[in-house]
């Protein structure tokens, strides 16, 4: 019998790619995840890794037990999942993955909820883009993720994770208070602060301002939308901002509408295996009451 602690080594060694890597993810040492791969190929009876150069790859045998590990860690997962749904009321910990506005605008208001209606419930929350997050929940790093996806523009898919709409956000031109600027063509000799290049949020920006006749001239580039916010105050920029952080900011930004009224989609993400963890839940749906009412 494959020991299953053993094969969830295994795993994050076929994700990872090195046992550094894999040390680092699960919180071990390398030479202790040495010693569980050794192990489990001498359960399995056939060359699971092979030496390559400094490293080790996986052997072909250690490809398809990686695959069948995936389907039995599932398997495990929602068996406890089943057990815990029958205990009564949500507890334990829930890992979620956030990017920044929704950290910034729902999670606050869920969280509070969640403290009064379901006290035993922990939730360890960190701010990660899309990609790197669902990637995250794909690898069992994090439980729930909320995500975001700009038009035209689709956040990866994983096997085995399930979406769930959270709200459409809309995307508007954000402007100092007073400035002289009534449509987006209007700012074509404008400073611009944009997110970096290669984001889908900074992809969006750019094909807007081509579309409206230019070629926007940034003179600012982070991802940090607080930085956004303070730099359009200033009067320093002009940008694009969801409206989740136009609110946020308040009367101190002025917004105008874009062209043909483009909305983001911001989705919950879980693992298929997880949907009947009562906490994981239960975090999913104080974030949907929250985003409801905005």
């Amino acid at each position: 019998m494959l020991d299953l602690t053993r094969l969830a080594t295994l795993r994050e060694f076929g994700m990872r790619g090195t046992v550094a890597a894999t040390a680092q993810a699960l919180g071990y040492s390398p030479s202790a995840v040495s010693q569980q791969l050794a192990a489990l190929e001498r359960e399995a009876g056939v060359p699971l890794t092979a030496r390559s150069g400094r490293g080790l790859v996986l052997t072909p045998a250690g490809q398809r037990l990686v695959a069948r590990a995936h389907d039995l860690l599932a398997t495990m997962e929602l068996a406890q999942d089943e057990l815990t749904s029958a205990g009564g009321k949500p507890s334990g910990t829930v890992r979620v993955a956030v990017f920044q506005s929704a950290l910034l605008t729902l999670l606050p208001a869920a969280l509070d909820e969640l403290r009064t209606a379901h006290p035993r419930l922990r939730v360890l929350a960190v701010q990660s883009e899309p990609a790197a997050a669902l990637a995250d929940a794909w690898a069992r790093d994090s439980d729930l993720v909320v995500a975001e996806e700009y038009p035209h523009h689709s956040a990866p898919h994983h096997p085995g994770i399930v979406r769930r709409p959270l709200l459409r956000d809309r995307l508007l031109l954000a402007v100092a208070p007073g400035a002289a600027a009534s449509s987006l063509p209007a700012l074509s000799q404008a400073q611009w602060i944009m997110e970096p290049a290669g984001t889908a949020s900074r992809h969006f920006a750019e094909q807007a301002c081509r579309t409206a006749g230019f070629e926007p001239d940034v003179r600012f580039e982070t991802p940090d939308l607080q930085a956004h916010v303070a730099m359009i105050r200033g009067g320093l920029a002009v940008g694009f901002l969801p409206s989740l952080m136009a609110d946020l900011a308040g009367p101190d930004l002025s917004t105008l509408p874009l062209p043909g009224d483009p909305h983001r989609t911001v989705f919950t993400a879980t693992r298929e295996s997880s949907r009947l963890d009562p906490a994981v839940a239960a975090v999913r749906d104080a974030l949907e009451r929250t985003a409801s009412g905005r």
